[in-house]
């Protein structure tokens, strides 16, 4: 189950390339093939989960007005979700 988490704020580190290029990919259903005018940027977000403890991003994905990804943080596979506005992590859960 998600686990609601406080909101932070988003560090800009230069990020040293393990994620790569990640593609922005359609939320099945959603009509959503790219991030709404208004949100943060992708490579903002991406800073900010590295920021959080995450060392790999693997994922990616427009899902219903948020991010929705993939990657690993502390050794372990996780799901996540972030609020795309401000860059908060809304949700976290170990796969």
């Amino acid at each position: 189950m998600m686990t609601k988490i406080a909101a932070m704020t988003l560090a800009l580190a230069l990020m040293a390339g393990p994620i790569g290029h990640i593609p922005v990919a359609a939320a099945a259903g959603q009509g959503e093939s790219k991030p709404a005018a208004d949100w943060l940027p992708v490579d903002q977000i991406r800073k900010g989960l590295m920021s959080a403890g995450y060392t790999e991003i693997t994922k990616m994905e427009v899902d219903d007005g948020h991010w929705d990804g993939e990657g690993v943080k502390n050794g372990r596979r996780m799901k996540f979700e972030v609020d795309p506005k401000s860059g908060a992590i809304l949700g976290e859960m170990e796969q």
